[in-house]
């Protein structure tokens, strides 16, 4: 059953411009989100605990490029707020871990949506 698409925080448009019709390239780049995302979202998540912010704005800082890649432009200015809130050096840890439930939310109903994508260009090589 197609995903319909219209209400994520996702856009695929700069994804098949720079794909220029190749399968092949989407299914890598959405190989690559599955791999990377729930790593780099664990990394932000884990320096929460420790309450190393250095660490969780590093770890942001690496996920904004992939989200806009992607077109999750919602998702991108959430990890942009967390960013610049874990650089201030003493964050809002609940507005922290708000920001952070709300991306992982976007994110695992993104990644269905691209597990059906990348399934359904595979069909087609």
């Amino acid at each position: 059953m197609p995903v319909d698409l219209t209400n994520f925080d996702l856009d695929l448009s700069l994804l098949q411009e720079i794909a220029d019709g190749s399968d092949e390239f989407i299914i890598e780049s959405i190989d690559m989100f599955l791999q990377q995302t729930p790593v780099s979202l664990k990394d932000v998540s884990d320096a929460f605990e420790n309450l190393d912010w250095p660490a969780a704005a590093a770890a942001a800082h690496k996920m904004k490029a992939t989200l806009g890649f992607f077109g999750m432009l919602n998702s991108q200015a959430l990890i942009q707020h967390i960013e610049l809130a874990c650089k201030s050096g003493s964050p809002d840890v609940m507005d922290l871990i708000a920001n952070l439930d709300q991306v992982q939310t976007l994110i695992a109903v993104n990644t269905k949506a691209l597990e059906q994508i990348k399934a359904e260009a595979e069909a087609k090589s």
